[in-house]
């Protein structure tokens, strides 16, 4: 490793900068991992924008990623030097109340790698043996995709689907595409939704005929009866972050339906809550992912059940990180993934 390496620092808003970094010390039960690819994502785009909330400059962003396993001790997991594999970013405290009951993902005190703390984007990090999980043999762009893929795969695992279950995502950024995937996985019927023609366009490259355009609210209402002869949807993904897209969701969801929050955003809804009510939903939030989450994953990754290396937009060598960065400013519209190759 030398006496020094290189990482990707978002000094300021639209500042991105390639700085040196003192060589990685691994304390105890952490491993050395030697980073592969790395993911841009919509929060690594907010801090580059500076409309990220949880993100201080400067900061290494970055917690999408796959690594070489360089060094690492003995442990019940069978990781050993030399494995491709991903890790989970999502640091809990262990102490709060939402740890004592399981929640780790939505722990009081969480700390997002690339968010609250620094970041992936780096030749070499450690990693808490705990955190790291064996990619099975999948290369390394696919692994450096699956914990965005776990987010949407958790988010619509708080719905208990089953086959017979309609769904309707809302947004086809990277996690609502991502989502209607997952849903797919489980046998249901998906219908995808987004204020942009060309999204929808895109989403059907990846057998997502089925859309609603959202382009007003009474049009939207329309085709949502249309699809379900007036019942509405059994689970309804929002996976934008809008007052708008909520109310939309709350809207479109069946009576006894599902309406599953993963979009992050921060403005108020003002809305009439008696729907709630008078429908019976179930308005369930979803944050980041599990251990759990990146192990099944893992799996229909291995099974060949989705194919996660299709999302990705375009690759840039890490030393173009503002590119890359200007780039999906740019283009996000059109763009689903950039990855940063470290190889």
């Amino acid at each position: 490793m030398g006496n020094s390496m290189k990482a990707i620092q978002i000094t300021a808003p639209r500042l991105v900068e390639l700085i040196d970094r003192p060589p990685v010390a691994p304390q105890q039960n952490e491993a050395i991992l030697k980073l592969r690819y790395g993911g841009i994502c919509g929060s690594d785009l907010g801090s580059y924008r500076g409309t990220f909330a949880y993100f201080s400059y400067p900061r290494i962003p970055g917690h999408e990623f796959s690594a070489e396993i360089v060094e690492i001790g003995s442990n019940d997991k069978g990781l050993k030097p030399g494995m491709l594999v991903t890790a989970n970013p999502y640091f809990n405290c262990g102490r709060c109340y939402a740890c004592s009951k399981g929640l780790v993902n939505a722990c009081m005190d969480n700390q997002t790698m690339g968010s609250q703390r620094q970041g992936a984007f780096a030749e070499f990090i450690t990693m808490p043996i705990g955190r790291i999980h064996d990619g099975k043999g999948l290369d390394a762009k696919t692994l450096a995709l699956i914990e965005p893929f776990c987010i949407a795969s958790h988010g619509v695992q708080q719905a208990h689907p089953d086959a017979h279950d309609r769904v309707l995502v809302i947004g086809t950024g990277t996690i609502g595409l991502m989502a209607a995937m997952a849903a797919r996985m489980e046998g249901c019927e998906v219908v995808v939704s987004d204020i942009s023609p060309n999204k929808l366009a895109l989403a059907g490259q990846f057998g997502f005929d089925q859309g609603i355009l959202n382009d007003d609210k009474e049009h939207f209402a329309e085709q949502v009866n249309q699809y379900t002869q007036g019942a509405g949807f059994d689970i309804v993904i929002e996976a934008v972050g809008l007052p708008s897209t909520f109310l939309a969701a709350v809207d479109s969801a069946a009576h006894g339906g599902r309406v599953i929050q993963i979009g992050v955003g921060k403005e108020h809804a003002d809305f009439n809550f008696t729907l709630i009510q008078k429908k019976e939903l179930h308005v369930i939030g979803s944050r980041n992912a599990l251990d759990r989450d990146f192990a099944y994953v893992i799996s229909m990754a291995k099974q060949g059940k989705i194919n996660l290396k299709g999302l990705i937009s375009s690759v840039y060598p890490y030393e173009q990180a503002s590119e890359a960065f200007a780039e999906f400013d740019r283009n996000a519209g059109s763009i689903l993934k950039i990855l940063l190759s470290f190889s």
